[in-house]
């Protein structure tokens, strides 16, 4: 873990990246598809996030975790086949990071960020553009 300065606009820029940001994400992907069968199960899913995410994942209570995971699958199983592919990954991660771009707004905050992180990575695609 590491402590950075993040703004919305460095998130952003970097999904709007669309060759940085489509690399981290299939990398992620790749990580989290255990079975190698190119989507993800729900099961899948569930437990290599949870172990990739922080505390407040272990915290939640296992319907509020159930009720999250449903909502995934609602919104972006666009086949509705009971998994999620890496074309619907991608979006799922397109807006999951452009909300937390608007979320975090204009000024840049202080935060904790995993190293492996897509955020950490909008950070160092930051860093990188302006060396």
């Amino acid at each position: 873990m590491s402590v950075a300065f993040v703004d919305g606009p460095t998130v952003t820029e970097f999904v709007e990246d669309a060759e940085a940001f489509e690399k981290c994400v299939n990398e992620r992907f790749d990580v989290l598809d255990v079975d190698g069968d190119g989507a993800l199960s729900r099961d899948e899913l569930q437990t290599r996030m949870g172990n990739l995410s922080s505390m407040e994942y272990e915290l939640q209570p296992k319907d509020e975790i159930n009720g999250i995971y449903d909502t995934l699958f609602e919104k972006f199983d666009a086949d509705q086949n009971g998994t999620i592919d890496r074309d619907e990954f991608m979006a799922l991660m397109k807006e999951i990071m452009l909300a937390k771009a608007r979320g975090i707004g204009n000024s840049p905050v202080l935060i904790i960020v995993q190293g492996d992180s897509l955020l950490m990575r909008a950070v160092e695609h930051e860093s990188a553009k302006n060396e």
